[in-house]
């Protein structure tokens, strides 16, 4: 008896062990990477870009400021095919796709609109309370991930924009805010950091951040004179590949996350 209980203590162990998840999975200390740039793009230069998402080859991106916000819509790299203005006051802030339709948020509004995917004209409105930051499609889950500028994300009913919960992200103890703009890869969630040249991947089963990614020196000094804040990210669907550029900014660059040696 005492064999087998010894015996089936060191198989417990090792299951322990084997279960254990790495930094990677979301526990312990984040990893730390960097933004590799593999290609850089032209970008308008006049768009206070506050959503960018790549679907079915199309790249979407939101932009801002009342009177200046905007949808777009069109090839990577390339002037948009389809441009629509957000009637003010509503100043425009993070998009998403979510199969036939795109949903905008407004910042201080209280509106989401949902607009068609392919004309991107709008469909209708539906409110919710608190600011609007930035908004992704979690397709394994079906819900939306939605920011606020704080250290909580909102999920929500991709098709009626009801809330259906919260998490707050943390690094260790320590409450993550000014999440901006979002991206949903998987069972990840990419993170702007607003004010600042990084980007968090954020758990969104348990809020932990898991990954942090600097991606300073884009943009070379001449080039940041007239250029805001980064925010924008969008995923590739290529080998981890992300499109990403900032407010104001006249590059968008094709990067992957590589981790710090």
């Amino acid at each position: 008896m005492r064999r087998v209980l010894s015996i089936l203590a060191v198989v417990a162990t090792l299951a322990a062990c084997g279960a254990a998840p790495s930094p990677e999975q979301g526990q312990g200390e984040p990893v730390r990477m960097r933004a590799e740039v593999l290609e850089a793009l032209p970008h308008d230069p006049e768009a206070f870009t506050q959503g960018l998402e790549l679907s079915g080859g199309t790249l979407y991106e939101g932009t801002g400021l009342v009177g200046r916000s905007t949808v777009r819509a069109g090839p990577v790299g390339e002037e948009p095919d389809v441009v629509v203005s957000l009637p003010e006051p509503l100043f425009g802030e993070g998009i998403t796709v979510v199969g036939d339709r795109v949903w905008q948020l407004t910042w201080r509004s209280g509106i989401a609109v949902e607009r068609d995917a392919t004309t991107l004209r709008e469909r209708r409105r539906v409110g919710y309370t608190g600011e609007g930051w930035g908004l992704c499609h979690q397709r394994g889950r079906d819900r939306l991930v939605m920011s606020d500028g704080s250290s909580v994300l909102t999920f929500r009913d991709p098709a009626t924009f009801a809330e259906t919960g919260t998490v707050r992200v943390t690094d260790g103890a320590e409450p993550v805010d000014q999440l901006n703009e979002l991206e949903c890869v998987g069972d990840a969630v990419y993170a702007n950091v607003w004010q600042t040249d990084e980007i968090v991947r954020i758990d969104p089963s348990s809020g932990a951040v898991t990954a942090r990614i600097d991606a300073s020196g884009l943009l070379d000094p001449a080039e940041r004179q007239n250029a805001d804040v980064l925010n924008g990210i969008a995923a590739t669907g290529r080998d981890g590949q992300f499109l990403v550029t900032g407010k104001l900014w006249p590059k968008m660059f094709r990067v992957r996350f590589v981790r710090m040696a």
